[in-house]
C-alpha cells in the first residue's frame, strides 16, 4: 500500500501559560498602579474616617468622607503619608472660609486632625463663657431643639463625656439627647454646635491670627483639641498655618453604626441611615441687604 506522507507544519509556539508569568512587567504595572493612587490622594482627593467626637454633632464617630486637596493650594502635607519634611511653602496658595471643615497636621505629631475654620489671617479671636468673640463682636449662637441622637457602638453617649444626656425612649432605644446652638460667621456661614458644660476651654483670651494661620475649632465644643488647647494637651496650641491643612471636607459617602465585622456584609446592617452623600460645606445664612 502506498505510504500516506505526512508534511510538517510550523512548529507550534509556547502558550502564556508554558512561557510563564512576566514578573518584571507585573511589578510595573502595580507600581505605576500604586503611583497614581498616592499621586491623586495628594493631589486630587482621599477618603477620610471620623475617629473621635469632636466635630459632632455634624460628623460622628464612624463617618466616612472625601477630602479634596486642592482648595488652598499644595503644601508638605499634601502628600499621602505625610512623607515630605515639614515646611511653610504652599504652590498656588489660598485663603479657607469662614465655616470651612478642614483636615490639619498638629505641629508635634504625624497624625490628621478636623476641624472647623473660625478665624482667617487678620482677626482677633477670643472666647468668652463659650461663645467666640471675632474682630471685638460676639459670634452669634442661637438655641435650637435638642438633637435626639440614637445610641449605638461608635456613639455610646458615654456618662463621662455627656452627663445626664442619655436616656431610653418609649420605642425601647437609648438616644443622646444633645443640646444644640446655632453659630453664624461673619460671611453667614452656620452650622451647629454642642456646648452643654463648664470647662476650661470655654475661655480663651484674645489673639490676633497671623498672616498665612487661621483659627480652628471642633464644633463639639467640650470635647475638642482645637486651637484653643495647648500642643502640651494634644490640642494644636493657637492659630495654625495653612502650610499644615491638608485640604476641605467636601460630602460624606457612608456611616457605620460600630456593628459591622470582617464580613462586608454585616456593613450593610451596620449602615446609619440619612447619612449617605451629605454635603459637609456650611450652609450661608441669608442675611437682609441694607440700603447705604
Amino acid at each position: 500500500m502506498p505510504q500516506t506522507s505526512h508534511s510538517s507544519g510550523p512548529a507550534p509556539t509556547p502558550s502564556d501559560e508554558d512561557r510563564g508569568v512576566n514578573w518584571l512587567l507585573e511589578l510595573r504595572g502595580l507600581a505605576l498602579m500604586l503611583l497614581a493612587v498616592v499621586g491623586f490622594h495628594s493631589l486630587i482627593a482621599k477618603p477620610f474616617y471620623i475617629p473621635s467626637i469632636s466635630m459632632m454633632p455634624n460628623l460622628l464617630v464612624g463617618d466616612r468622607l472625601v477630602v479634596s486637596k486642592y482648595p488652598y493650594g499644595w503644601s508638605w502635607v499634601s502628600a499621602s503619608f505625610h512623607i515630605l519634611p515639614r515646611g511653610m511653602t504652599r504652590i498656588l496658595p489660598r485663603t479657607p472660609a469662614y465655616g470651612d471643615i478642614v483636615i490639619v497636621v498638629p505641629p508635634d505629631r504625624d497624625e490628621d486632625y478636623i476641624k472647623r475654620v473660625v478665624a482667617l489671617p487678620g482677626d482677633r479671636i477670643a472666647v468668652v463663657n463659650g461663645q467666640i468673640i471675632l474682630n471685638g463682636k460676639p459670634v452669634p449662637q442661637q438655641v435650637e431643639p435638642p438633637l435626639e441622637l440614637p445610641v449605638d457602638l461608635n456613639q455610646p453617649c458615654d456618662p463621662e463625656d455627656f452627663p445626664g444626656l442619655r436616656y431610653r425612649a418609649n420605642d425601647g432605644r437609648w438616644y443622646c439627647e444633645l443640646p444644640i446652638l446655632r453659630e453664624t460667621l461673619p460671611n453667614g456661614a452656620t452650622y451647629r454646635v454642642i456646648d452643654h458644660r463648664q470647662q476650661p476651654l470655654d475661655n480663651y483670651a484674645e489673639v490676633k491670627v497671623p498672616h498665612g494661620y487661621v483659627f480652628l475649632m471642633g464644633d463639639n465644643r467640650d470635647h475638642s483639641a482645637d486651637s484653643r488647647a495647648p500642643i502640651e494637651e494634644k490640642g494644636l496650641g493657637g492659630p495654625v498655618p495653612l502650610a499644615d491643612v491638608g485640604g476641605r471636607a467636601e460630602f460624606l459617602t457612608f456611616s457605620l453604626d460600630g456593628s459591622e465585622g470582617w464580613n462586608p456584609l454585616s456593613w450593610w446592617r451596620a449602615l446609619r441611615d440619612g447619612r449617605a452623600w451629605t454635603s459637609l460645606r456650611p450652609e450661608i445664612a441669608k442675611t437682609e441687604r441694607k440700603d447705604r
